[in-house]
């Protein structure tokens, strides 16, 4: 891959628990020391256990990650913001950097009756929607 268009991302939802942390460790992976990766939400809870086990089946290990709100961003470090959210409203990140919208619904389905498989499914779905779009991303401007 060659070097992103970009210095830093900071990928943002509202509660920073799935898809945002998805994103941002396979940004890490994908990009490793070529670009910083941050990752917030407007409302931050905690990681998403069905995105911990959705990395993990990739080898990219979210146990110590935490959710953070964006109020913790420093704009001056982002060169790219990319909001995930879908059926929500996104935060809003104040700053200069470019922004890009990925609407990606949110994996949980918390109001749907669904197994732990099922759940898991809908994780590994969007984890790799978000691969496909960060290695796109990744290798020229979009």
């Amino acid at each position: 891959m060659t070097a992103p268009p970009f210095e830093s991302v900071l990928f943002l939802c509202v509660a920073n628990s799935a898809r945002s942390q998805m994103a941002e460790g396979l940004a890490r992976h994908l990009f490793g020391d070529r670009v910083r990766v941050q990752s917030a939400g407007s409302a931050p809870s905690r990681v998403n256990p069905y995105a911990v086990r959705a990395m993990a089946e990739l080898g990219i290990d979210l146990t110590t990650h935490h959710s953070k709100s964006v109020d913790t961003i420093d704009p001056d470090t982002v060169d790219l913001v990319i909001t995930l959210c879908a059926e929500e409203v996104c935060p809003v990140f104040l700053g200069r950097a470019r922004r890009l919208h990925w609407p990606l619904p949110d994996p949980d389905r918390k109001d749907e009756p669904l197994t732990d498989a099922q759940r898991l499914q809908h994780f590994r779905a969007t984890r790799d929607d978000l691969r496909r779009r960060l290695e796109a991303l990744g290798v020229g401007p979009n």
